[in-house]
């Protein structure tokens, strides 16, 4: 057994957003169709046509945001094709998806799981097959409050009150599939969107706030993504500006190619490649966060001070993480893939990647919520399992909104990783430590020190017997937290012992 000392400090890092917990769902395999959506007449048990075994877990994990209808599928969708009644049968090609569908989950359905789930809607706009006049209308579908003819329309779509959408996403992976832009092509497109949208007021008299996001870089090219915010901020930075808010960058830790193992069958070279892919995604965070405010700098004032204008700033957000792996391309259903205890340990790592940049990363949405990828949720006809990386996002909801503590960690390194990485936070005399095992084979006792008396609240860690393992149909709980009490050493100091490639997170009432 390998001994960890870990040591808390003061609060004196930033307020982690609750925003870098979000979700994203596309039209792509099950996700949808036949996962979160069954439809109202469903012999499947579901909640307003939303499956009731996803609706009721996923309400619980509060996602502050979730984006729709794309990703890539939103290149190809047409908003009035989703509302009102005889609703057009298309066919989804998207990414291998290859089947025909009815158009029932649309934006009012969208805009429905949004509010039984509690979350903010993020609408991607179609920039590759839309108008610029389809834009416009979508958004006063959504969020004008006068009478007019789309007001009206919603209203008879059974929406009285706007929804008020605050998040648009102005393209998607334009580099790619969105269009093959250069950065100059997509900062005119840009330009004549945003400068299109329209404006709305709220019940108090008050300009609804409006976020308009740019399409940013593959996370995963080193050279295009530098070369892609640079140029694109150039482009931006000539003449007028046009109203930006945030950056959407892209970035999957890929098990694919030569190298490319199972899910479910993997060894110790393949668990610590992935673990080791997981983390790069740190340091690309900071790359764009400096491009970024270089690219800003670049902005001139504007001549005259008849129509002053603020100072120019641009968040970052992640619209698209996870770990993606070879079989997802094999899979049935489009992007299936399963989720072990190393897809768990690698989603840990990356939320306290972001947890602890969270003064240069503002938001992220993993990708997929259901039947994609890095899913929460899988399903198989009526049977719903929750993957281990739901149960990470459940232990990590203490986090939210809580203030990050100075920590301190000696571990011993195994394959170039820090036994226990570790990360802590403190909201309303609250502390939350987390610590991540990544040693492949060995348990870790932790010595945890916290500088400050304190009661133990809580303790769980999640693992499994073995790394590979998964939760089905036929065994849906063989990976589920399960209750480690820290002990007591003296006031203030604890100590536990991790099983090897484990999620553990601890909560103390400072004194």
């Amino acid at each position: 057994m390998k001994t960890v000392s870990v040591k808390t400090g003061s609060p004196t890092g930033p307020v982690i957003s609750p925003a870098l917990h979000s979700q994203f769902i596309e039209h792509l395999g099950s996700c949808i169709y036949g996962g979160l959506w069954v439809g109202k007449e469903s012999r499947i048990p579901n909640i307003e046509g939303f499956r009731k075994d996803i609706l009721e877990p996923l309400a619980a994990l509060c996602p502050p945001v979730i984006r729709w209808p794309g990703g890539c599928f939103a290149d190809t969708y047409h908003w009035r094709d989703g509302v009102g009644e005889n609703r057009p049968v298309i066919f989804n090609g998207n990414f291998g998806t290859n089947r025909t569908e009815d158009n029932s989950f649309g934006t009012d359905e969208f805009m429905r799981l949004c509010a039984l789930t509690g979350a903010k809607p993020w609408l991607n706009l179609n920039l590759l097959s839309g108008s610029v006049q389809e834009a416009v209308e979508w958004a006063e579908y959504c969020n004008r409050a006068e009478s007019t003819a789309l007001s009206d329309l919603r209203r008879e779509n059974g929406s009285e009150a706007p929804y008020d959408v605050q998040l648009w996403g102005i393209g998607n992976e334009v580099w790619a599939g969105g269009g093959n832009m250069t950065p100059e092509d997509y900062a005119s497109l840009y330009r004549r969107f945003s400068s299109a949208m329209p404006h709305f007021t709220q019940s108090d008299g008050s300009s609804l706030p409006q976020t308009f996001i740019l399409s940013g870089p593959d996370g995963n090219k080193p050279k295009e993504r530098v070369s892609w915010t640079r140029d694109l901020f150039a482009a931006l930075a000539r003449y007028r500006q046009p109203k930006l808010d945030a950056i959407d960058l892209h970035f999957y830790n890929w098990n694919v190619g030569p190298e490319a193992d199972e899910v479910d069958a993997f060894d110790r070279e393949g668990w610590y490649r992935v673990l080791k892919g997981a983390l790069e995604i740190e340091s690309v965070i900071l790359e764009q966060d400096r491009l970024i405010q270089e690219g800003l700098a670049q902005f001139p004032q504007p001549e005259g001070s008849f129509f002053p204008s603020p100072k120019p700033t641009c968040k970052l957000y992640i619209g698209e993480w996870g770990n993606w792996h070879q079989s997802a391309f094999r899979a049935e259903s489009a992007l299936w893939q399963q989720c072990s205890m190393r897809d768990a340990v690698t989603s840990a790592l990356t939320l306290d990647v972001f947890h602890r940049q969270a003064d240069k990363l503002s938001l992220a949405c993993c990708a997929q919520t259901v039947n994609v990828l890095n899913a929460l949720f899988l399903t198989d006809g009526d049977t719903t399992i929750l993957t281990p990386h739901y149960y990470v996002y459940r232990m990590y909801m203490p986090h939210r909104g809580g203030k990050l503590l100075s920590l301190t960690a000696d571990s011993p390194e195994t394959d170039g990783l820090p036994a226990v990485m570790a990360l802590a936070s403190e909201k309303d005399g609250v502390v939350s430590v987390n610590l991540v095992c990544t040693d492949y084979d060995t348990p870790c006792q932790v010595e945890l020190d916290l500088g400050t008396p304190a009661e133990i609240l809580s303790g769980e860690t999640l693992s499994s017997r073995s790394l590979t393992d998964c939760n089905t149909p036929d065994d849906p709980f063989r990976v589920i937290p399960r209750e480690n009490l820290p002990q007591k050493r003296t006031d203030g100091r604890f100590s536990v012992i991790l099983p090897a490639g484990s999620v553990s997170v601890l909560r103390f009432k400072t004194k």
